[in-house]
């Protein structure tokens, strides 16, 4: 009989004894297995925080208390126990659940995420608006260790002391964050759970003493400035502790009753206080638990043979990291910079063969950049690989610490345009809309691996700041022996007269607007023009390939507001030769589409080769 099938929100299982429990646990990890085996995701974070979450919803009273996930990849099992159990084959795909929390899908959501970092932030605003509201319930951020390296982290922990604030922070300390986790923090933690015994001598203590009649209370208060002076002795001073928070723990994440007797305590403390969980990431399924980095976000696998870690598919990433190798061979000055995702950039063998030149400075995207505009400093040539999504945070440093200062700079933006399965947080549409609005910034968009190596091979010997972008996966295959060259961009004619249409675009999408030409099926004649590099725009050599075309139609997987079709757009709109063509702008308007396989949210931005053949045949 199916425990789990029963459970259709928190309270179902709050009776359930432990030995049910621990089965309810066993199915909870069969599911998230068997439906991420299918759909891909986020595995070995999920499997890590089956118990620690099961805990956390029999203590609490969710919604009403409210549960706070940081980067909330960590999911699953939540939206499993809260009433999202029918829709879990759905997730990650399109119209169905998403990977992270989401205030649209449930109530028990109370703030959406995707990015690292935020939770004890919106915790702390959660918690203070119920205290100005007169609401006396809980409110409880779990965070990863790997988080903890981020530095809003810091600026929340600084300001959640108030001891009228009912919050909870949960550290999830699986010794994990994407990659191993890296820097001074990371060894703090270390330390700390070293000091399991001296607070399981004080739990042990304190039951003596509350046991004996009458003085029992008291003794538990009058040995407590004596504990502090041993505990001195027994365990160094505690970082949250000197933050004002009262500390718990580390507690065995893998056993509930334990788990239960702690965050009850937590409670009664009614003020801000930290909980430390030790969890094993991947736990239960031993091939997540040997290779937990490799089992952070997977794609489609078979369980039973698992994901085959010898064999590497050729990626945009992975050319990445061999272009990179090469060029620090011959050049002694190139580092490479990271922000926790080594493997997810390509940077591996970088890291290997070159260890004191590559730099992993933990979830810090803006430290990243500021730390390479230091290096640029000083003569190196840094190279910082991030996704696209996360650098959206360094926008200040871009321009304060980088631009301004004229340093040079390669920034290597993974994950661009559009991303399946990972949905509204992590769609690379807006760097180019942003990035651009940069003093003295190039930006590099290529459609293939010799494209790529072409515009890192400018960034290498110029001493400029140089983007260069590129989409998940792999280079798109078709028939590009009829490209032809002009300045930075390069084109294709599909007929032997002169041209009606010139169809502008760049990167993956390429691909589509060349397929959409053959289903126009000679209804008319096409020039595709394809731009490598995106800004600043090569105006006048883009007008002279464009002059003699009825139409213009501008294709761009990315945000429309502020975008390259926008810009080029304004130029054209400059240009006399320009003024009496028709403009077409294909891009994404409305962002705030969710998760689903790349065709769908294609088809959800008119980007399929059918859906520009006929806005092109309708407009034209």
């Amino acid at each position: 009989m199916s425990i789990l099938k029963n459970i259709s929100s928190p309270e179902d299982m709050k009776e359930l004894s432990y030995s049910d429990l621990d089965m309810l646990a066993g199915e909870l990890r069969n599911k998230i297995l068997e439906t991420v085996s299918k759909n891909g995701g986020h595995l070995a974070s999920n499997l890590g925080v089956v118990e620690m979450t099961i805990a956390i919803h029999r203590v609490f009273d969710a919604p009403k208390d409210q549960i706070v996930l940081d980067v909330g990849h960590q999911s699953y099992v939540h939206k499993l126990l809260t009433g999202r159990q029918n829709q879990f084959d759905t997730l990650r795909q399109w119209k169905g659940l998403s990977g992270f929390t989401n205030r649209n899908e449930s109530v028990y959501d109370p703030f959406g995420a995707g990015h690292s970092g935020t939770s004890i932030s919106a915790a702390i605003g959660l918690a203070s608006a119920n205290r100005l509201n007169g609401n006396d319930k809980y409110v409880i951020a779990v965070v990863g260790d790997g988080s903890f390296t981020n530095g809003m982290i810091y600026e929340a922990l600084n300001n959640c002391t108030k001891n009228d604030l009912k919050l909870i922070i949960v550290l999830n300390d699986n010794e994990m964050s994407i990659s191993e986790n890296v820097g001074g923090l990371s060894t703090y933690l270390s330390k700390i759970r070293t000091s399991k015994k001296y607070f399981a001598l004080k739990r042990k203590t304190q039951s003596f003493f509350h046991k004996i009649p009458i003085v029992g209370d008291k003794l538990v208060h009058g040995t407590r400035c004596l504990k502090n002076h041993i505990k001195k002795r027994v365990v160094f001073e505690n970082l949250f502790e000197h933050l004002g928070l009262d500390y718990l723990g580390p507690v065995d994440g893998s056993d509930i009753k334990k788990l239960e007797t702690v965050l009850n305590e937590a409670k009664e403390k009614n003020k801000c206080c930290l909980v430390h969980v030790l969890t094993v990431k991947g736990k239960g399924y031993k091939p997540a638990e040997e290779h937990p980095e490799v089992y952070h976000s997977v794609g489609t696998f078979d369980l039973k043979k698992g994901i085959d870690i010898s064999k590497k598919s050729t990626t945009f990433s992975s050319v990445f990291g061999e272009i990179l190798c090469k060029e620090a061979e011959q050049n002694e000055s190139i580092c490479a910079i990271t922000a926790a995702m080594a493997t997810g950039t390509g940077l591996e063998d970088f890291e290997s063969t070159y260890p004191k030149r590559f730099f992993d400075v933990g979830i810090a995207e803006e430290h990243a950049v500021t730390f390479c505009a230091g290096l640029s400093a000083n003569q190196k040539t840094p190279v910082c690989a991030i996704y696209s999504t996360f650098v959206q945070r360094v926008y200040d440093q871009l321009i304060h610490d980088v631009a301004i200062q004229k340093l040079p700079m390669i920034m290597a933006l993974d994950r661009c345009g559009l991303v399946p399965g990972d949905g509204i947080t992590h769609q690379g549409i807006y760097d180019c809309s942003y990035l651009s609005t940069i003093p003295l910034i190039e930006i590099f968009s290529p459609e293939t691996y010799d494209e790529m190596a072409q515009a890192f091979n400018y960034g290498f010997h110029h001493n400029r700041l140089v983007v260069v972008r590129y989409p998940k996966g792999s280079e798109l295959d078709y028939d590009r022996s009829d490209y032809k060259s002009l300045g930075e961009a390069s084109y294709m004619d599909f007929s032997t007269d002169n041209y009606d249409i010139a169809i502008i675009t760049y990167g993956r999408v390429t691909k589509n607007a060349y397929d959409a030409i053959a289903l126009l099926n000679n209804k008319c004649r096409v020039r595709l023009i394809k731009l490598m590099k995106v800004y600043p725009l090569d105006s006048e050599n883009i007008v002279s390939l464009v002059e003699d075309a009825k139409m213009v139609y501008i294709l761009e997987e990315g945000i429309k507001s502020g975008g390259i079709a926008e810009k080029l757009a304004s130029k054209f709109a400059q240009n006399h030769r320009m003024r009496s063509k028709k403009i077409v702008i294909r891009a994404i308007e409305n962002p705030l589409f969710e998760q689903g396989d790349l065709s769908s949210l294609y088809a959800n931005c008119g980007f399929l080769p059918e859906q520009i053949a006929a806005e092109i045949c309708d407009v034209y």
